[in-house]
């Protein structure tokens, strides 16, 4: 249902996850050449699990716990994404030949849909704790 907020939430991360992320890319290399999610294979898994599941949350929305843990394992999924990131940029930049010489927006990506899935998560929790309360009063 479109309605309720955790809905929102959760297209607004699939924007963020699945949209936005082939336009923006994660850092430049020292060549010039900018890099995007789609060359590396690892990158591309977990964010297509990542949008995966929240497709998936935004069509149960009559199952909320299912929502909910969904909702958990996304998080988990972008957590790692994020260190994935981090650790490309810092550990390996002195490394390789082509090295990461500045980040782009899509690195801090994974950030924005945490924060979008931790709202979802709390609509959710909130919305089964009205109907948990609904159903005592019957």
């Amino acid at each position: 249902m479109l309605q309720r907020i955790q809905t929102v939430y959760l297209i607004l991360t699939f924007v963020v996850t699945g949209v936005l992320m082939f336009f923006t890319p994660l850092w430049t290399l020292n060549t010039g050449k900018a890099f995007y999610f789609m060359q590396s294979q690892l990158y591309t898994v977990i964010l297509g699990l990542s949008t995966m599941l929240t497709i998936i949350s935004i069509i149960s929305y009559k199952k909320r716990q299912n929502q909910f843990v969904m909702g958990r394992l996304n998080i988990i999924l972008n957590l790692i994404l994020l260190g994935l990131f981090v650790y490309r940029s810092l550990n390996l930049s002195g490394e390789t030949a082509e090295a990461v010489s500045e980040k782009g927006i899509g690195m801090f990506l994974p950030i924005a849909a945490i924060v979008l899935l931790v709202l979802a998560n709390k609509a959710i929790k909130k919305d089964e704790d009205l109907v948990k309360s609904v159903d005592r009063l019957r």
